[in-house]
């Protein structure tokens, strides 16, 4: 099936409402979408950093208001 959106007369609320539709549909069918290979690498190097003290994660909500602080 061909969809065609008229993408050139849409506003940039419009496009990103459509994104949320579409990634709304998307997320109920978790098992449809199977993870590229290099994905488990990249998380599997990630961890081991993690394990060795290189890298650390922050919640969510703490990097959403460090970026509000960063850029008001």
């Amino acid at each position: 099936m061909e969809i065609t959106l008229p993408l050139a007369e849409m506003t940039t609320a419009e496009k990103l409402r459509m994104m949320e539709v579409l990634w709304a549909d998307l997320s109920q069918r978790e098992e449809d979408i199977e993870s590229p290979a290099w994905h488990a690498e990249v998380l599997r190097e990630r961890e081991e950093k993690v394990q060795r003290g290189e890298e650390s994660f922050l919640d969510w909500e703490t990097v959403k208001r460090q970026l509000r602080e960063r850029h008001p």
